[in-house]
């Protein structure tokens, strides 16, 4: 088998006795994509359709992620219907967030969903929020089932890398680089803002491949007069580009609230603010993030076939890894301290 390597679990938690005949006779996997979408998803679920056809399993789709699970927005998918989406950014499945979810009665109603159509186990691509919805759904129903790590964000435990972040971070460069060009013939200052609600990853990368000169992220507090006196030691020594790349979700506030405080210290300087937004969310997936995807995919459905459940399948250090749930919920990846603190080096 191709799974030798994987993180130590609780047997007895993720194995219950009464599971064994279920897991090991798998006949349909219900498939959705929740949360925020990520360039990458499509080729997830290709990979996972095509894996579970080839192996004579049925894959029934589901719309709206949770959500269409309770509305019973169910397909039964074929390998025709995965043709031609690998170089597709979004997800054809649709993805939603779902309050109803997390209540016993929307559980309650799509556990019947499931067993109207008699699925078996489930496929589910996203982050945080699905991962959670799924150690809930679990605790009531014991189905089986295998998450795939498909966030921009890059911030779940249990994988080097999530679904979408390449593309996402590779949008950013090619947007900061072209802010840059704009920057250097004007003698300007830009602020540009990255998505990352909860963590700096796309921020982090996107800025040091650019050379940006400050990088501001979630993780670490923003001491602005620092920020402001790195602004004022590069006009004093008449550098005319500054870049500053900030994350949506740093503690002192996003490019706009960066941009008035820059104003009011150097009312001369010409500063402007950009907002890179959803763009970061489209687009066709690298090859990174192509492979990465199938790869997964396809590892999901072979967890699924050996009695794996209740876990997320990640890659680390190039080996197919498999965390639980609730490891992935309770731990946010680590930031590599090396790049931390190349942000000031590299800055001078």
């Amino acid at each position: 088998m191709i799974f030798k390597t994987e993180l130590y679990i609780d047997r007895d938690l993720y194995f219950p006795e009464n599971l064994h005949h279920i897991m090991s006779n798998i006949t349909k996997i219900g498939l959705l994509t929740s949360g925020g979408d990520s360039p990458g998803m499509n080729a997830a679920i290709r990979a996972i359709v095509r894996t579970a056809i080839y192996y004579g399993i049925e894959v029934y789709g589901i719309r709206r992620g949770y959500q269409g699970m309770i509305e019973g927005d169910i397909f039964k998918m074929q390998t025709t219907d995965v043709a031609n989406i690998i170089q597709r950014g979004g997800t054809i499945l649709k993805t939603a967030r779902s309050k109803a979810f997390m209540t016993d009665e929307g559980m309650n109603t799509a556990y019947e969903q499931l067993q109207k159509h008699s699925i078996d186990a489930l496929a589910l691509i996203g982050g945080d929020g699905t991962f959670r919805g799924a150690v809930s759904f679990f605790k009531k129903y014991a189905i089986p089932a295998i998450g795939l790590p498909g966030t921009i964000d890059k911030d779940l435990a249990g994988t080097d890398y999530t679904i979408g972040f390449d593309t996402a971070v590779n949008t950013a460069v090619e947007a900061i680089d072209k802010i840059r060009d704009t920057a250097e013939a004007h003698d300007r200052l830009f602020i540009v803002e990255v998505m990352g609600r909860d963590a700096g990853y796309i921020a982090l990368n996107s800025g040091i491949a650019c050379g940006a000169e400050d990088i501001l992220i979630p993780e670490l507090v923003t001491h602005t007069e620092e920020v402001l006196k790195r602004i004022d030691y590069d006009e004093k020594r008449k550098k005319t580009v500054h870049i500053l790349v900030v994350a949506e979700g740093d503690d002192f506030g996003g490019a706009e609230d960066l941009l008035k405080l820059v104003k009011q210290r150097f009312p001369k300087l010409d500063t402007r603010a950009t907002v890179l937004g959803h763009i970061q969310r489209g687009g066709s997936p690298t090859y990174a993030d192509r492979v990465l995807a199938s790869r997964l995919g396809h590892a999901a459905v072979n967890a699924l076939r050996d009695g794996k459940t209740q876990m997320m399948v990640g890659l680390i250090n190039g080996k197919l890894v498999y965390t639980p749930f609730e490891n992935v919920v309770k731990e946010n990846a680590k930031m590599s301290d090396d790049m931390i603190e190349m942000i000031r080096v590299l800055a001078i």
